[in-house]
């Protein structure tokens, strides 16, 4: 049975999209696995300083909101990915700013979901000063975010008139 051209088309869009969400779920996983395996739980490294690793975890979704609130965090994340992937069908054809801010997305999204259902909560370690602690899956979510909303926000209008 032959693949029909347009999946094949399609999932030559999504490919790069993929990549990164992949790349991002396995940093991240390694990264939590090495704070776990070479930290004690509230230890920094250096125990002074601006910038830090302090191994922290966190039941709750960004800044602490909802502590122990683990099942409603998953199920959020989980509407959260199905959404994404269902997007994928709409993405406009040449949007690189838009594919890297969706795979940023989704490998940040699936990577604290993956803490959430195997741990029950989020490793965090990176300590900069007065922000709360964080993961680089929180941190590919924000990048992306942006990335998304710059793309929505200016390239979206940019390339509309471009074709008009």
């Amino acid at each position: 049975m032959a693949i029909p051209d347009a999946f094949n088309r399609g999932a030559a869009r999504t490919l790069p999209l993929f990549l990164i969400a992949l790349t991002v779920i396995g940093v991240d996983q390694l990264s939590k696995y090495l704070v776990r395996a070479n930290m004690e739980l509230g230890q920094s490294i250096p125990s002074e300083g601006l910038v830090r690793l302090t191994y922290t975890t966190n039941t709750g979704g960004a800044f602490g909101l909802f502590a122990n609130q683990t099942f409603l965090l998953s199920l959020a994340a989980v509407v959260a990915i199905t959404v994404l992937v269902l997007y994928l069908r709409y993405l406009p054809r040449g949007s690189t700013l838009l594919n890297v801010g969706l795979g940023l997305d989704l490998g940040g999204a699936i990577g604290n979901l993956i803490d959430r259902v195997r741990l029950g909560e989020v490793t965090d370690f990176i300590d900069i000063g007065a922000w709360p602690v964080f993961n680089l899956a929180d941190s590919a979510i924000v990048v992306g975010t942006f990335l998304i909303a710059y793309y929505l926000l200016f390239a979206a209008k940019k390339r509309a008139r471009q074709q008009e």
